[in-house]
């Protein structure tokens, strides 16, 4: 047995496994594994990126949610303040449609008082026709003692 073949030859074999290894194999390998952690390292930072955009969008719609609020108790607020006013004109309605009602009752009531008046002094007047002609047993002429029967009853 021969050392320098049996050494020799799978050193050769060896080598020239290695060469061809190194050109043709392992290139592409490590261009696959380039690309590999390529798109690992693109994945996380796109992972970090949609993170972020999260974390933003959470903001705006935190900040969103809380100017919602916000215009909801303005609504709020306004829509109580216009009902404190609604309430307000009603009763100022109310009160001006109460003094106008009070005024024509008392306008009324003044008719009333002077119908009676005039009601009463033509009784009057009738009644002292009769009374002065029972005095007098005889019959007063009414037209011609009318202007002074008026005169007595706007005195009574």
């Amino acid at each position: 047995m021969n050392f320098g073949a049996t050494f020799w030859g799978p050193m050769i074999s060896f080598a020239l496994f290695v060469w061809f290894t190194m050109k043709f194999v392992w290139p592409p390998i490590q261009q696959a594994l380039a690309d590999r952690q390529k798109q690992i390292a693109d994945g996380l930072a796109a992972g970090e990126r949609g993170k972020e955009e999260l974390e933003k969008a959470q903001a705006e719609v935190e900040a969103m949610l809380r100017d919602a609020r916000e215009q909801a108790s303005q609504i709020i607020n306004q829509a109580n303040k216009r009902q404190a006013e609604m309430i307000e004109e009603a009763r100022a309605e109310a009160r001006t449609e109460a003094d106008r009602i009070l005024a024509s009752a008392r306008e009324e009531i003044d008719q009333e008082i002077q119908r009676a008046r005039e009601d009463l002094r033509k009784q009057v007047s009738t009644i002292a026709v009769q009374a002065s002609s029972q005095i007098l047993k005889r019959e007063v002429d009414a037209k011609a003692h009318k202007d002074l029967i008026d005169d007595l009853a706007t005195q009574i």
